[in-house]
This record gives C-alpha cells, sequence and structure tokens, in this order.
C-alpha cells in the first residue's frame, strides 16, 4: 500500500510539473482518485519541500511555484537524455556565463542517469558536433532567456528595452511566441502591441524585461509554420555586411548543408543556384561559406573579402608549417590496428 501511495505521489509531482495549473478535479480523474485523496498527496508533497499553491474553489486548484531552493525534478527517459545532451552542447551556446555552471549540472546529472541512457546521449552529441569559431557574436543572457521561455510557454504580454541595429531604443509591449536559434543569435519571434505585427527581437539587444501579468490566448503564426516564418524574415533583414555566393552544385544539394538562409538560397539551373550569405558577424559568414562543401565564385563588400583573405592566409601559413605525417607512404590500417 506504501509503495502504490509513493508511486501516485510522484504521479502526481509529474503531471504538476508538466502544466502551470490542474483543478483538483483534473487530478483526481488523472490519478483515479477523490479530490480529498489529491488535497493529501498535495500536502505530503509540501512536507516533502516542493512548494504547491493552491486556490480556493468548488474543486480547488494547483501549480508548483517557485520556492526558496530547488527540489529534485521528475524525468522520463527521453527528458532526461535531451537534457543530457543540451548540457553537453552549452558550452558552446552563445549563452554569457553558462559553460562552468552547464558542466557542474551535467556532472550531477551523469552520475544518477541510469547506464541505458548513456549510449543514447553519447550518440546524440556526437551528432550534434559543430565548429567552434574564433570569435564570437553578442551572446544572449541566460535569465533572460530562461524568462522570455516562460512568457512563450505561459503566453504572457511582456514589455522591454529593445536597441535597435542602428543604436535607437524605445520600451516595446509584446506578445511572444517563440525563441529561435540562428548561427549563434537568439531573436525572439513576437507579436508587437505597438505596431500591431509579427517581429523579431534579438535577445542581446533586449534589457528591463518586465512580465506584465496578462495573458491572452496564442496567436497563430503566418503561415503556420514558425520556423519557416523566423528564416524568411531572417533573409529579408537587412545586414551590414554584404556576400553573395554564385555556388556550382544544386540548389537541394546547398539547402542540405546549411541552415536559416531561408529565401536567400535560389536556385539558377540543375546546377547551380545563388546563396546570399550576407551578415552582421564577418566570421558567421566564413562559416556559411565553409560549409557549402562546393565551388563557388564571390561577389562581397571589401571588409568581407579582407576578412577571408586574412582567414585563408592563417590557415595557409598553418597547414605550410605542419610537418609531413609520418605514415605518408603507409597503407590504410586495420581497425585492430
Amino acid at each position: 500500500m506504501t509503495s502504490d501511495k509513493t508511486a501516485r505521489v510522484l504521479r502526481l509531482l509529474s503531471l504538476l510539473q508538466t502544466r502551470r495549473e490542474w483543478s483538483g478535479a483534473d487530478l483526481a480523474e488523472r490519478l483515479s482518485v477523490t479530490v480529498r485523496t489529491v488535497r493529501r498527496d498535495i500536502d505530503r508533497l509540501r512536507e516533502l519541500g516542493y512548494p504547491v499553491d493552491s486556490t480556493r474553489g468548488h474543486a480547488g486548484g494547483y501549480r508548483l511555484a517557485p520556492g526558496t531552493g530547488l527540489p529534485p525534478l521528475l524525468l522520463d527517459d527521453d527528458e532526461a537524455v535531451a537534457i543530457a545532451v543540451a548540457l553537453r552542447t552549452a558550452t558552446g551556446s552563445g549563452l554569457s556565463g553558462v559553460e562552468e555552471n552547464a558542466l557542474r549540472a551535467l556532472g550531477k546529472l551523469e552520475q544518477v542517469l541510469p547506464r541505458r541512457l548513456r549510449g543514447q546521449v553519447a550518440a546524440l552529441q556526437a551528432s550534434l558536433a559543430g565548429i567552434t569559431w574564433e570569435e564570437r557574436g553578442p551572446r544572449a543572457d541566460p535569465a533572460l532567456l530562461a524568462g522570455l521561455a516562460v512568457a512563450c510557454r505561459d503566453h504572457e504580454v511582456i514589455t522591454f528595452d529593445y536597441t535597435t541595429r542602428h543604436g535607437s531604443a524605445a520600451l516595446r509591449r509584446a506578445e511572444p511566441c517563440h525563441l529561435v536559434d540562428s548561427g549563434g543569435l537568439w531573436y525572439l519571434l513576437a507579436h508587437d502591441s505597438g505596431k500591431d505585427d509579427w517581429r523579431l527581437f534579438r535577445l542581446d539587444r533586449i534589457s528591463d524585461l518586465t512580465p506584465t501579468g496578462r495573458r491572452v490566448p496564442p496567436r497563430p503564426v503566418p503561415g503556420g509554420d514558425p520556423a519557416a516564418f523566423v528564416a524568411s524574415r531572417l533573409s529579408a533583414a537587412p545586414t551590414r555586411h554584404r556576400a553573395v555566393a554564385t555556388v556550382h552544385a544544386p540548389a537541394d544539394r546547398i539547402r542540405a548543408r546549411t541552415r536559416g538562409l531561408g529565401t536567400r538560397l535560389k536556385p539558377v539551373d540543375d546546377h547551380t543556384c545563388v546563396v546570399d550569405v550576407s551578415d552582421d558577424h564577418l566570421p558567421r559568414i566564413a562559416q556559411t561559406l565553409a560549409g557549402l562543401d562546393a565551388d563557388y565564385t564571390l561577389d562581397a563588400d571589401p571588409d568581407v573579402l579582407a576578412h577571408l583573405r586574412t582567414t585563408a592566409h592563417r590557415a595557409l601559413r598553418a597547414t605550410a608549417a605542419s610537418p609531413p605525417s609520418r605514415e605518408k607512404n603507409a597503407g590504410p590500417r586495420s581497425a585492430g590496428g
């Protein structure tokens, strides 16, 4: 009986973690118990340190509230794998100050991660390996990212100060929808109340985020696909550095090797396409061009060409200085050798 009660309390905790608020009747139905039993189990969770708020009413309502400390979280297998992979990847996430904290959290998680899941984590991490570039763009504040994520989840209207690419600043009021990572830069997709239109806001230009407490029904994104909508907006946005490559490869092949270019990739014929890799950050232009895996000609601003020449000369000097391989004339080695 005690085992059944413990399992039910854990199930209750899991339900409270999946939704902002539950009615007592809904919880009772999910757990196949009475509302009175739900109340007793809620009291048990409070005794264990979980801050559960309740509201008065016929059935009552419950939600997990912020506490003075972080109680244990219940994760299913898929969630545990996803968090472990995300923590391993966070060292190159572009989030300011997050690397050391991510490593500490990862150590705690992997200490208790079941052996059956560790292989999944390793396989997923290997498939997500990326390139770390010498220079990085503006970095996002993890606290801001977390606050916006909650606002998106709860469809809560927010206000914030926003600085445009031209340096002007103004107070904005918006209904947040999605957070998007594109090329190391984080964006908020939201409906701007003042402009009465959809807008993309770069997180490194947002400050003084303030939730209003007002929740609204979710707005459908134009076209029904947030990722496609964001890609289209980013493709059409003005950039500081112009660079357009004519690539000697089919558009579908290049599209499969790049991300976030949206409408900036256009086919010319069955064997050629044009890719607009213009960007505000010179290293990202070099990164995109390096990933094309095909010959191309380039029409670009002088500062772009200068950066690419500097990068290429540095690589040439490094390879010229490298000693010849000692196994230059050796045949292929066996897997065991």
